[in-house]
């Protein structure tokens, strides 16, 4: 009888549950979708198309609408869109106007220059940001309290080419030990690989110790200040048995949402980071791509990157729902 209730309670989870996830996929689809288009167009009213840079300043108006027609840029931009979408749902990004290489295939080769990138920055966020985020929340001193704000507010404020430039000027002026630029793939060797990553990382991942630790901190100090961690307290339960029971668990949503934002924000590609490090990843492709009106490659780029990065949202809203079934109840409603 006890299974025969539980079975409809069991299907109607369930049912719940693939309603919460299609409506999450189904928003990301519209997300992609809109960024598509807005970047199609925006891309497309930049002053000084690729005909004109192709043909010069002084070509006659009727060789720009010769090169114009040549690559299908005369079409009106509904058009030209509608045609690249279809394409671009099968898998085939078009080619670049530049080189006539598949935007597919560069891509193949730049984004797990990216993705590594990406990986050991959130790496380094991770290791050294959770425990000064833990430390700071938990700290009862107010000189730690300003100390980690004033560290926190310095570093945030401190841009990624600015720190990576005085690296560059450092590591290549007293030669301590790392190499500027000359990227080398893993596959060729992987220990040169990483220390050839190392600095760009490590410049990237500065900014996210520090979102990571002011996130951190205040979801600790919020959780500490909650009611029933007072009633822990009285009951005599040590500090690190309430760290792990009470704190963690309801510290960790913000945690992870800023995670989320900041892993999309990588793997959207790096642009300053990768050109100063000379990293053929898919941050210099874009910049590349935008000065020379290399229209497939800049769109293919720019979908690929927002696509990863509303991926990486989505396993976000997942994980709530583990962290907190309460989250996943709340949106299934």
């Amino acid at each position: 009888m006890t299974e025969t209730r539980r079975t409809p309670a069991r299907h109607a989870r369930r049912r719940g549950l693939a309603r919460y996830v299609a409506g999450r996929v189904a928003a990301g689809l519209l997300t992609l979708l809109a960024v598509s288009a807005l970047v199609f167009v925006g891309l497309h009213m930049v002053p000084g198309g690729y005909a004109d840079l192709l043909a010069g300043p002084t070509a006659s108006p009727a060789t720009r609408a010769r090169i114009a027609a040549d690559y299908g840029l005369d079409q009106p931009l509904p058009v030209q869109y509608v045609k690249w979408l279809g394409h671009a749902v099968t898998g085939d990004l078009g080619a670049s106007l530049g080189t006539g290489v598949s935007v597919t295939e560069q891509l193949a080769r730049r984004v797990p220059v990216t993705g590594e990138l990406a990986l050991l920055a959130v790496l380094f966020t991770l290791v050294v940001g959770l425990p000064l985020a833990l430390l700071a929340g938990l700290a009862r001193s107010r000189a730690r309290r300003q100390g980690s704000r004033l560290l926190g507010a310095v570093a945030m404020s401190t841009p990624d080419f600015v720190l990576g430039s005085v690296l560059v000027y450092l590591f290549s002026t007293y030669a301590l030990g790392l190499p500027v630029g000359g990227y080398v793939a893993f596959a060729d060797d992987p220990l040169q690989n990483v220390r050839s990553m190392l600095l760009p990382a490590f410049t990237l991942g500065v900014f996210g110790v520090a979102i990571l630790v002011r996130t951190g901190r205040d979801a600790v100090a919020g959780v500490m200040s909650s009611p029933h961690i007072a009633a822990a307290t009285a009951r005599g339960e040590s500090t690190a048995h309430i760290v792990r029971h009470h704190v963690l668990r309801n510290a960790a949503i913000p945690v992870v949402t800023v995670l989320a934002t900041y892993t999309g924000y990588l793997m959207g590609g790096a642009v300053i980071v990768e050109n100063l490090f000379s990293l053929p990843g898919i941050g210099q492709s874009v910049l590349n791509g935008v000065s020379t009106r290399d229209y497939a490659l800049v769109q293919g780029t720019v979908l690929v990157a927002a696509a990863t990065f509303i991926a990486i949202n989505l396993l976000a809203d997942f994980a709530y729902g583990v962290i907190d079934p309460r989250v996943l109840a709340e949106g299934r409603r």
